[in-house]
């Protein structure tokens, strides 16, 4: 097809809807989506890269939203899920949002929904999971430390639940499968490395606490 393109994009969820707002507003017909770290970038003349445009992506969220609360919940945890093959079906599924699915795609859709809000609900389940049951280490250090290896990519979930129960000490949550983590200054969180966790871990000082009239809660 003449305006059928292979997505590029850099694996986060910003990225792909960055992606979806590119394939919507050129009336792109998606034939997969890629990441840039499969290394097969550059290899066909119909692939097209995409750059991540927050502003892009926040205003997809919200178009979605308006459209239904439960999609962009399902979609976001469906995403998370890191089944083969799930940003595809979720472009079906957002297609069909917008109705702008061809007739003899409709059946196919509902069954690729029906998977959509079943991963979104295991995907669910695991944060639950975690969130109750998730102890925190110290050791010698001032900051709480626990690592995980979740089934899905749930530290995105999971940390305002955190950031609420323990809103005042640090602490670090790490994936030790996707070799990323959080850490949560008590005041703001930030993504880290394996590195970056090493280096907050050795600092041993104590921490006084966060005066009631300067601290501000994470968004």
């Amino acid at each position: 097809m003449e305006n059928s393109r292979v997505l590029i994009y850099d694996g986060s969820f910003n990225g792909f809807l960055t992606a979806i707002h590119f394939a919507l507003e050129n009336n792109i017909d998606v034939l997969s989506f890629q990441k840039t770290k499969s290394g097969q970038e550059g290899l066909f003349s119909d692939q097209h890269t995409i750059s991540t445009v927050r502003e892009k992506a926040q205003n997809m969220w919200y178009s979605i939203e308006k459209k239904s609360h439960a999609a962009i919940r399902n979609i976001y945890f469906a995403f998370l899920s890191e089944t083969n093959g799930i940003e595809f079906m979720l472009y079906q599924y957002i297609k069909k949002l917008y109705g702008i699915l061809d007739i003899e795609t409709l059946e196919q859709t509902a069954i690729i929904e029906a998977k959509i809000k079943k991963l979104s609900l295991q995907v669910n389940r695991e944060k639950s999971y975690i969130e109750n049951s998730l102890v925190f280490k110290t050791k010698d250090s001032s900051v709480y430390m626990t690592e995980l290896e979740p089934g899905f990519n749930i530290i995105p979930l999971i940390s305002r639940h955190f950031r609420y129960k323990y809103p005042k000490h640090p602490w670090i949550i790490y994936d030790n499968k996707r070799k990323y983590g959080v850490y949560y200054n008590g005041i703001s969180l930030e993504m880290v490395s394996e590195h970056t966790k090493n280096n907050y871990l050795k600092v041993k000082k104590v921490l006084k606490p966060y005066q009631e009239n300067s601290y501000r809660m994470a968004m």
